[in-house]
Parts: C-alpha cells; sequence; structure tokens
C-alpha cells in the first residue's frame, strides 16, 4: 500500500509541476490523507482533522485551498449526495467517472457500486446528438446494518413516496 500510495504522489507531484506549482507539506499532507481515505467520502472538515494529524500547524483555509486546486486541476472531484455537505474523492485524469453512489439516509454511509449506464449513454449520444462527458447517479435509502438495526429496535425507517 505505501509503495502505491508514494507513486501515487510522485504521479500528482508531476502534474503539479506541469501546472507550475509545487507539492508543499501542506499539500502532501492533504493528499496522503485522502490516498488513506479514497473509500471514506470525507469532507473537509474530516479532511482537516486528518490531516492535523500529519501536520498539527495546518489551518483549515489551507486545507480548504488545497482541496479547491485539487479539484481544479482534476484530481480530485467534488461530490454533493444532497445533504449540504461536500465531500472529495479521486478521479483518473481525463477519465469519466466509472461507479455510482448508494447513499444511506439514516447513518450517512456512501458505498459506491460499478456503472451501469454505459449502453443508456451510448443511446443518448446517438439519439441526441449529445456528447456526454460524465454522469453522477446516486441512490438514496437505508444500508442493510441501518434495516437490520431497525428490525432488531421493532422501529420502523421512513418510507419514501414511489411513483409507479
Amino acid at each position: 500500500m505505501e509503495e502505491r500510495l508514494a507513486d501515487r504522489l510522485q504521479q500528482i507531484k508531476k502534474l503539479l509541476h506541469a501546472e507550475q506549482l509545487k507539492l508543499t507539506p501542506q499539500r502532501e499532507a492533504t493528499l496522503r490523507v485522502l490516498l488513506e481515505n479514497q473509500e471514506a467520502h470525507l469532507s473537509a472538515e474530516e479532511v482537516f482533522m486528518l490531516v492535523k494529524h500529519k501536520a498539527p500547524d495546518i489551518g483549515l483555509a489551507t486545507v480548504y485551498r488545497t482541496l479547491e486546486l485539487l479539484v481544479d486541476l482534476r484530481i480530485i472531484e467534488k461530490l454533493n449526495f444532497g445533504d449540504g455537505v461536500a465531500r472529495y474523492e479521486f478521479r483518473e485524469r481525463d477519465q469519466p467517472h466509472h461507479h455510482h453512489h448508494l447513499i444511506c439516509l439514516d447513518c450517512g454511509k456512501v458505498s459506491e457500486i460499478e456503472d451501469l449506464l454505459g449502453d443508456l449513454e451510448r443511446s443518448i449520444e446517438t439519439r441526441h446528438r449529445f456528447r456526454i462527458v460524465d454522469h453522477r447517479v446516486s441512490f438514496l435509502g437505508y444500508c442493510r446494518e441501518c434495516q437490520e438495526k431497525t428490525k432488531t429496535e421493532g422501529t420502523a425507517l421512513p418510507s419514501v413516496a414511489k411513483d409507479r
């Protein structure tokens, strides 16, 4: 894992240098936190709290600026799951987004599932003569753990109206 992390940091360092930017210690600490927690979809505040362990003198504004720079350089993507909190995840440079998210409305857990929309995208592009470069899909519901918890507690999860 440490070798993959070092390789990814080296790739990002090259991207920064290509933009005539440096991999400062603060940027490196922020990147390390993001790389070590890729599956977590961390918010800026969560990144900040984890970065403080690596770089105690770093400020929240520096983390925000670093995250926005990484978004601008298309190294990471800023995601909004409808709860007013921006979260971040790595994206492959110049590649379309290849997964979707399952968002638990009870505990807030975010899980990833593979992209199932390739055929639909091609159909839309052909039918509407529209070049799709990316898409985002989030499914809202209740994770297995929250469903089990409500069964054992004898409570019910709120239902969502469905037009069917």
